[in-house]
């Protein structure tokens, strides 16, 4: 059968579990409102069932856990003026990002794969969450002029230090034990487990996922995590940048290069939204994320020339609005909250 002659979320009952296999491996299973839709339905049939007591979530394809939110859609969505439209998306996916975060039962996500942006957000909330050595997490909203949600403006300022700051606004790609020590993942289970855990969470104990996790190796950025708190625990990306320059590392000047290449807007978008989460709760900020996207994706020319950029011409050429963090207004930043 083709793809597309497949139901795109496989959702089963197997034993004690509920499972859910996204199904779009030639997407890498990025998500649409099929998909979105079919989760909240899973979540209605299986949070008040007794013989549920857990669900297993996977990514059919062997390449990816879950690439994010169909980000082409939603822009295509907004040249079009369909407000309605990219509203019901995003409005839809954090409902069920509050759904798994509220489900009452184990959550268990199987990340084999790439898992970014809304993938985080179907595993982040709920647990365990079990990564493979070819897991690949990463927020990369800022390279497309979009911001950390999914709920992930609540879960990023809780990660150790300013690790969840230079998440978001780098868009750093961890693998699979970096992400457990980072805090996006609990266990590091070996690819060739997997099955074996899968048959194991079959029976309905959510438990036997430590039988099956190996002994992490030392986190990679830990030789830079002193630095890290240093320079991304400032108040504004100005500050960030400088505190970057000051430290004459070669690290230090990777990561000021990359965020020289984010839309600028962006940037000081998301720091401001992770400031703000530290202090609020995951519904507030499921909230705050869904009042943004109505400015950012429709009122801001950044969205739709960062997904240009590098997902539908996919130059790597960007022209922002402006074009540097010097440029922006810290006024604009505070409007676009409360737009």
């Amino acid at each position: 059968m083709s793809e597309t002659a497949e139901p795109t979320v496989i959702a089963r009952r197997e034993g004690a579990a509920g499972t859910l296999l996204m199904n779009r491996p030639k997407a890498l299973n990025a998500l649409d409102q099929a998909m979105i839709r079919a989760f909240q339905a899973a979540l209605d049939a299986w949070r008040d069932d007794p013989a549920v007591r857990l669900v297993v979530l996977e990514g059919a394809g062997g390449r990816a856990f879950c690439a994010g939110g169909d980000v082409r859609r939603i822009r295509d969505l907004a040249l079009a003026g369909d407000t309605e439209g990219v509203e019901a998306f995003f409005r839809e996916e954090y409902a069920v990002n509050r759904g798994i975060a509220t489900f009452g039962k184990p959550w268990v996500s199987l990340i084999d794969g790439v898992c970014m942006g809304g993938g985080i957000g179907l595993s982040v909330h709920n647990g365990p969450r079990v990564v493979t050595e070819n897991a690949l997490l990463a927020m990369p909203e800022t390279a497309i002029a979009l911001f950390p949600d999914v709920g992930t403006s609540y879960v990023l300022p809780r990660l150790p230090g300013a690790v969840g700051t230079w998440l978001a606004l780098t868009g750093a790609r961890l693998k699979g034990a970096d992400a457990v020590h980072a805090g996006l993942a609990d266990h590091y289970v070996p690819r060739e487990r997997l099955p074996a855990l899968r048959a194991a969470l079959l029976e309905g104990d959510a438990a036997v996922v430590a039988r099956f996790a190996e002994p992490l190796p030392e986190a990679s950025f830990a030789p830079h995590r002193a630095a890290m708190d240093r320079c991304f625990g400032r108040d504004s990306v100005r500050e960030i940048l400088a505190a970057l320059e000051a430290e004459g590392t070669e690290w230090a000047a990777e990561q000021a290069a990359i965020l020289r290449r984010m839309s600028p807007t962006s940037l000081c978008v998301s720091l401001e939204l992770i400031r703000r989460g530290a202090g609020s709760t995951l519904d507030e900020c499921l909230e705050r994320e869904l009042r943004l996207t109505r400015v950012v994706v429709h009122r801001h020319p950044d969205f739709r020339e960062g997904v240009r950029s590098v997902l539908v011409d996919k130059d790597g050429k960007p022209s922002w609005t402006p074009p540097t963090v010097e440029e922006v207004d810290p006024a604009a930043i505070r409007a676009m909250f409360e737009g």
